[in-house]
């Protein structure tokens, strides 16, 4: 038994130094790596001409500037940063000046606390702005102003270092962001690789399942895990177009997008790969091509992974092993019991499981074909198609401009953003007063700064920052306290500031656990250097008991004025019908049969991103309502089916646009108008509410009931010419669609009437 332990102890070894290389190599923690570098710059060279106090000034002007500093676009980098410094330098000086008047001081934090988070509601472009206006709101309070000047002197001057640390830094930002550009088209991508990869391995075990019984409590967790990984996929992907499709102007940034294309069409047709699963798996004999298929998932995601640890490696890729000839080979085992299934199959009309297994297996080698693509762009052996690219450039990139839609949207009650900016008032109101009968209120600000980093807008986020905090500070206090014993000198606290600054900003959105541990050091340091007198042993103590009363107070607070994700239930499923209607009118449209460019294809790429960005948000609040209080939750069970159907009725209308843009020059309009067009209109009418599925059948023939789909499609390998037999897989692909529009409606109408109650 010991070298088999010895073997997996092993393997876990190796997998847990893959995965810590692959962070060291992300873009998020280059980022990080900049922004400390930056720090270092700008602290080191301030203190040593100006002093240590002015180094240690705009070393928070430098922390106030960062939180906008991520990767993403060339373009508009500037117009991100600016608005941190330009609104935080005159909430730095109030708080100067303000210092000795504590009930004037805090009026006006608990006002300017309100307006700040107010900016919460242009989501990931205004989320970052306003933790750094937070953060020159606290770090002001941090920086005791010289007693030997006046009130206005001093702050002037405390603020001039500030606005000095916070401009610059701007300027450094935009020039090497700049510079990063490249290798954040890189890293991005292979980000977007590994998380593909992920989902691969998700996906496969769906094959392990052999068992009829496919809904079981077990698969239920399985469908669940596989809905927020493509949500999580889909919310990456987003973030890699912005800045992969922006300006591919040169070759090897347009190897890059055609790549990204790569990976859009990989998704769909792994997502597509579930739609005869449960169909096969009612016939016997499924067992051991089921077990090959996984066998392919794996390798499949095994060759996606290495891939991506190649590019972020700077090496050419291996060429990764095509396995289209492995799964054409895949046959259904015809035993005694199979013959059997296959006699009842042929006398019902159904798809026969030969035909079923060569559908699954058709979509997993158009997975294999993506994969090949991809590595011949990687290692240089193809050419992008330059058209696609450029078609893409500009549509599905995300605006860079700001826009006043959202300060619209802001009043009324029950705006979310609005909600969470009283409910961060009030709770930076309670901490203030509770700040001033601590025996040390003069370091309020760290009380301040946990709940700033705690208190979210969902309460599964505050709960989960709750606690990460807590022992990210204890972990923290105790570094730093070690760091401070052992009486550093300047340069030496500027080298640990810049260390934890890199993992604070680098790990921000990644683990949490070090981003408080980091910061905690970070915050100790620079609180040291701005007043030597203070005790580190006190300190310890003080920044503990200060973090347990922050991240209570913030806990306390999620449950003032929720905006619990029932709420927004509604809105989310209206979005998610809408788009499903939009895509499946541009997925059916026979225009692209004429077309003599690529545009009706484009608007319905657009629609399909559509569709899954309304699908992503539905999936993640979701899983944020999982911790909330049982008695506000939506129902789950018809809210996972929504988002179950929802990607089945994706792919479904995806394998049929998919054969009318791969055979649009040997397809016959005139067979196809007639059914297209009705199964358009039946399922914008079945999403809508305006016809039942019982509508749908002929009038002379006996009303079925709704049923749960069985996705037994016909076979994905379409003739080479047209025939008759490619007009029943239309058919079968249309009637699925139908009854997957017929059942989401169904959920979607259970949903909508337990909000409403």
């Amino acid at each position: 038994m010991k070298p088999l332990a010895a073997r997996f102890s092993r393997v876990a070894i190796e997998e847990h130094a893959r995965a810590s290389l692959r962070g060291l190599l992300s873009y998020y923690f280059t980022n990080g790596i900049a922004v400390a570098i930056g720090y270092l710059l700008i602290s080191a060279t301030v203190g040593l001409l100006l002093g240590s106090f002015a180094g240690a000034a705009a070393a928070v002007g430098v922390v106030s500037a960062v939180p906008p500093d991520v990767a993403g676009p060339r373009k508009g980098k500037f117009r991100q940063m600016l608005p941190a410094p330009l609104i935080g330098v005159p909430l730095f000086f109030c708080v100067q000046m303000l210092h000795t008047s504590p009930v004037e001081l805090g009026i006006f934090i608990v006002v300017a606390t309100f307006v700040v988070f107010l900016g919460m509601a242009w989501g990931k472009k205004g989320a970052p702005v306003a933790i750094a206006l937070m953060f020159a709101i606290i770090f002001s309070l941090a920086v005791p102003p010289p007693p030997e000047l006046r009130r206005l002197d001093a702050a002037l001057m405390v603020t001039g270092y500030f606005a000095l640390g916070a401009f610059v830094y701007v300027l450094y930002a935009c020039i090497v962001h700049r510079f990063l550009n490249p290798r954040y088209r890189v890293q991005l991508l292979a980000d977007t690789l590994l998380s593909l990869s992920d989902l691969l391995r998700l996906q496969a075990r769906q094959f392990t399942d052999y068992s009829p019984e496919s809904k079981s409590e077990a698969s239920g967790g399985l469908i669940s895990r596989l809905l927020a990984r493509q949500a999580a996929l889909a919310d990456q992907i987003q973030s890699t177009r912005d800045v992969v499709l922006e300006t591919p102007d040169t070759l090897p940034r347009q190897r890059l997008a055609a790549m990204l294309l790569n990976v859009l069409d990989m998704r769909d047709h792994l997502i597509a790969c579930a739609l005869d699963l449960d169909a096969l798996k009612q016939h016997a004999g499924h067992n051991r091509v089921l077990a090959q298929m996984h066998d392919i998932l794996m390798l499949l995601a095994k060759d996606t992974a290495a891939l991506a640890d190649a590019m972020l490696l700077g090496r050419k890729p291996e060429q990764a092993t095509d396995r289209r000839a492995d799964l054409e080979n895949l046959r259904w085992a015809a035993d005694d019991d199979a013959q059997s299934e296959l006699n009842k199959a042929l006398a019902q009309g159904s798809p026969t499981p030969d035909a079923l297994v060569q559908s699954l297996a058709q979509r997993m080698a158009s997975l294999s074909d993506e994969l090949q693509r991809m590595v011949a762009l990687a290692r240089g052996e193809a050419q992008p198609n330059l058209a696609a690219v450029r078609t893409n450039w500009h549509l599905f990139v995300s605006p860079v401009a700001w826009s006043f839609k959202p300060f619209y949207t802001l009043w009324s009650w029950g705006a979310p953003a609005l909600r969470h900016a009283v409910r961060a008032a009030l709770a930076i109101s309670t901490a203030y007063v509770i700040s001033l009968l601590l025996p040390w209120g003069t370091h309020e600000y760290w009380i301040f700064l946990t709940i700033v980093v705690v208190l979210r807008g969902s309460l599964a986020q505050t709960l989960e920052r709750r606690n990460l905090r807590v022992g990210g500070t204890l972990l923290g206090c105790l570094l730093a306290l070690s760091i401070l014993s052992m009486h550093p000198s300047y340069i030496v606290l500027v080298l640990c500031l810049t260390v934890a600054q890199a993992f604070a900003h680098g790990l921000a959105l990644r683990n949490y656990l070090y981003t408080a541990v980091a910061a905690t050091v970070l915050g100790l340091l620079q609180a040291h250097m701005l007043n030597s007198s203070s005790s580190a042993v006190f300190a310890l103590a003080e920044r503990t008991v200060d973090t347990l009363i922050g991240a209570g107070i913030a806990w306390l607070f999620s449950y003032v004025l929720p905006s619990w994700e029932r709420s927004q239930i509604p809105n989310l499923v209206r979005r998610v019908i809408k788009s499903q209607i939009d895509h499946a009118r541009t997925a059916l449209d026979l225009v692209q049969l004429d077309a003599v460019d690529n545009a009706p294809e484009l608007k319905w790429r657009l629609a399909r991103k559509d569709a899954y960005d309304s699908l992503t948000a539905l999936v993640l609040a979701a899983e944020r309502s999982l911790k909330e209080p049982r008695a506000v939750r939506p129902p789950l069970q018809p809210l996972e089916l929504l988002q179950n159907h929802a990607y089945q009725m994706l792919a479904q209308l995806t394998a049929v646009k998919t054969v009318l843009l791969m055979r649009r020059g040997s397809l016959h309009r005139d067979r196809l108008e007639a059914p297209l067009s009705e199964a358009t209109t039946r399922i914008a009418n079945l999403l809508s509410g305006k016809q039942s599925i019982i509508q749908t059948v002929d009038a002379n023939e006996p009303a079925h009931p709704v049923r749960e789909p069985t996705l037994a499609a016909g076979p994905e390998h379409v003739p080479e010419g047209w025939d008759a037999d490619l007009m029943p897989w239309f058919l079968r692909r249309l009637e699925q669609a139908e009854l997957l529009a017929a059942q989401m409606r169904k959920d979607a109408d259970q949903l909508l009437k337990s909000s409403a109650g």
